[in-house]
């Protein structure tokens, strides 16, 4: 990964929706400007993240994965 995100979030194990859930609920906690780093395991989760980042009009900065592990970047947007 080129850029260290100021958050990471671990979401190995979990299944639809909870890595989604999780995400949202850290955002809510983060300031505008600052990017989480969310990696799991769970394939459905590397398309439902990223989808519903852009539907609540979050920065999807990068998308990529290694082995069987996704890692979504995102930037607070709002």
């Amino acid at each position: 990964m080129a850029a260290v995100a100021d958050e990471t979030l671990d979401c190995m194990g979990m299944v639809c929706p909870e890595p989604l859930l999780e995400t949202f609920k850290r955002l809510r906690r983060m300031e505008v400007g600052k990017t989480l780093e969310v990696f799991g395991d769970f394939p459905l989760s590397k398309e439902e993240i990223p989808a519903g980042m852009k539907e609540a009009g979050q920065d999807v900065v990068s998308i990529s994965e290694k082995g069987n592990v996704w890692h979504i970047i995102i930037r607070k947007t709002k």
